[in-house]
């Protein structure tokens, strides 16, 4: 797993706070996210710029087809906070706390994908669409390792106007893309940009890692997390998940530095069906900690007791180059790999270790909710 001591590794305003520019608390043990916001004038555009010479939609076009189906999410959370009391009492007071970020209406059911760390914690979230109407929404459940979430809403079909879905694996670098959320408590925001680099690992909540997401300069800030990512086509590629930036606000916010993140649609699609179907998430687990780069393959640094990998029989330094004879070329391929597998299949690896090349059939296991590097 890849570690960046820059991440904001919670860009979509969770229940903690995320999106806070200035905290105001009152007498009611709340504190409320607010931001103020500079506005500068500039000349008019009489035409919308295209997003590529050739082919694809122009950004107004963009915003118009998809800004239907992003709407704005308000997290409540509540926590104890130990207090004093009178003489020096013991005893707890509850702080309340809200936060800000985007989704996608994903049908015409009522279900909305977002981000996990968006409504993690939420006693209650409240969504907003495009035409200012809102509705109380259920977080229906959400997932860790990949930090996808799905919440539910109770409208008319008519206010639901799901954004149509690419191939996140048909991604690639220049790709023109666009992003629509709410950065800084600002809703329908729309920025513009290309895919930077695709195969990225990024680190989930439980400090997994998420593999193949999307990295672009099209600006992404606290408030975005969530919303979409968007192609040339108005199709979701991702949701807009985490930046990593050396700009920070007058609070100790985090701010795009132009190297943000999404997670690929296509996974999150296959999470959020699981959730809406009510299974329960389960990602496959060898039980191995990585090595952060190693060369023609995954070099295994620590074999984790326990695990499918000390029943199988792997070793800390064996290299593994293949999984069932497909070709593994890296740390990033082996787990963007495994995580296709299910929990209780068996997958036959091709290691090298001390000269030698060995084949080892591992039973998976099922994933534990946090862990270490490693897959």
């Amino acid at each position: 797993m890849k570690s960046f001591s820059r991440w904001i590794p919670i860009i979509g305003g969770a229940v903690a706070g995320g999106v806070i520019a200035l905290v105001i608390a009152s007498g009611s043990n709340s504190t409320r996210s607010v931001t103020t916001t500079v506005i500068q004038q500039g000349s008019a555009q009489s035409e919308p710029t295209a997003i590529r010479t050739t082919g694809g939609m122009t950004i107004n076009q963009i915003y118009k087809s998809a800004s239907p189906g992003v709407v704005d999410i308000l997290v409540t959370s509540q926590s104890q906070s130990p207090s004093l009391g009178f003489f020096g009492g013991g005893g707890s007071t509850t702080q309340k706390s809200e936060g800000e970020g985007a989704g996608v209406v994903y049908n015409s059911n009522g279900d909305i994908l977002t981000d996990e760390h968006v409504v993690a914690g939420a006693t209650s979230v409240k969504v907003t669409f495009q035409d200012g109407q809102t509705a109380p929404a259920k977080v229906l459940g959400s997932d860790p390792s990949t930090d996808v979430g799905v919440i539910h809403v109770n409208v008319p079909s008519s206010e639901l106007h799901p954004i149509p879905l690419a191939n996140s694996n048909d991604a690639q670098v220049g790709d023109p893309v666009v992003a629509i959320g709410s950065p800084f408590s600002l809703p329908e925001t729309t920025t513009a940009g290309i895919v930077s680099q695709t195969g990225r690992s990024i680190q989930a909540p439980n400090q997994y890692t998420i593999p193949n997401a999307i990295q672009t300069d099209a600006a992404i800030n606290p408030g975005n997390s969530g919303g979409p990512l968007l192609n040339a086509n108005g199709q979701v590629l991702g949701l807009n998940d985490q930046i990593e930036t050396n700009n920070t606000t007058g609070s100790g916010e985090g701010s795009s530095s132009g190297v943000g993140f999404a997670t690929p649609i296509n996974a999150d699609a296959r999470v959020a069906n699981e959730i809406i179907a009510g299974k329960t998430v389960q990602h496959a687990y060898v039980g191995v900690e990585l090595s952060g780069t190693s060369a023609g393959g995954a070099q295994i640094s620590v074999v984790q007791p326990g695990t499918p990998a000390t029943t199988a029989g792997l070793e800390s330094g064996d290299l593994i180059t293949a999984i069932d004879g497909h070709q593994i070329t890296s740390t990033d391929q082996f787990i963007a790999t495994i995580d296709n597998y299910s929990p209780g299949q068996t997958v036959t690896l091709t290691i090298k270790r001390a000269g030698q090349t060995k084949q080892i059939t591992v039973k998976l296991g099922v994933r534990p909710a946090s862990s270490p590097t490693g897959g």
